[in-house]
Order: structure tokens, then C-alpha cells, then sequence
């Protein structure tokens, strides 16, 4: 059974910074793009960063020059260092992997249930 669970959350004053990861298990045959999203208290649910398996990034414009998304493929794992932290940026942030689990289909979305970012003015 695949699971991706994120931890590194938690409650930081404006200004600072937190790191995120997400690990992914379970048998899988292979990870394509992986990602962050998050959603903000009574918000839908955006983008913020994106790594493809060869290492392109993409970033939301709200993000850019303050997040930086990475990840080891080794660990199976996806990271997002969040520096310069504004209040805007509470909530709860969730990753999410496309991958297949076998060689014969196609790759499929899977998420993590979420970690909470609380940024404090």
C-alpha cells in the first residue's frame, strides 16, 4: 500500500523558516513528478511547488525566491525549504506524488494527508 506522509510543520513567527518532507512508501515501480500544494483556512486547495523526476522545478508566483522544492530520489523523498515565512503563507500544506505501481500502468496521483504551517505576524 503506497503512503506519503509529510512532517516539519508547525507554528513560526514571520520571518522565519520551516522544511518540509514527504516520504513515499511501499512497493512502487517508479515516481514521476512529485509536489506540494496547500491549502489556506477557508480556501481551495493551490498550487505551490512542483520537481519532476529529472529535477525541474516549477513554483507558484506567490512562492518564487523564498521556497525551494527538492528531492532524493534514493529516499524516495520530496523536500520544500519555506525561508522568509509571511502570515499569508498559514496553511495546511499537503505533497503529492505521481507514480505507478507497476510497470504496466499508468502513473496515478496520490496524496499525503497534510501537515499544518502556522506563520505568526
Amino acid at each position: 500500500q503506497v503512503q506519503l506522509v509529510e512532517s516539519g510543520g508547525g507554528l513560526v513567527q514571520a520571518g522565519g523558516s520551516l522544511r518540509l518532507s514527504c516520504v513515499v512508501s511501499g512497493s512502487i515501480y517508479s515516481i514521476n513528478d512529485m509536489g506540494w500544494y496547500r491549502q489556506p483556512p477557508g480556501k481551495q486547495r493551490e498550487l505551490v511547488a512542483t520537481i519532476t523526476g529529472g529535477g525541474s522545478t516549477n513554483y507558484a508566483d506567490s512562492v518564487k525566491g523564498r521556497f525551494t522544492i527538492s528531492r532524493d530520489n534514493a529516499k524516495n523523498t520530496v523536500y520544500l525549504q519555506m525561508n522568509s515565512l509571511e502570515p499569508e503563507d498559514t496553511a495546511v500544506y499537503y505533497c503529492s506524488a505521481k507514480l505507478r505501481v507497476y510497470l504496466w500502468e499508468a502513473d496515478n496521483d496520490y496524496w499525503g494527508r497534510g501537515t499544518q504551517v502556522t506563520v505568526s505576524s
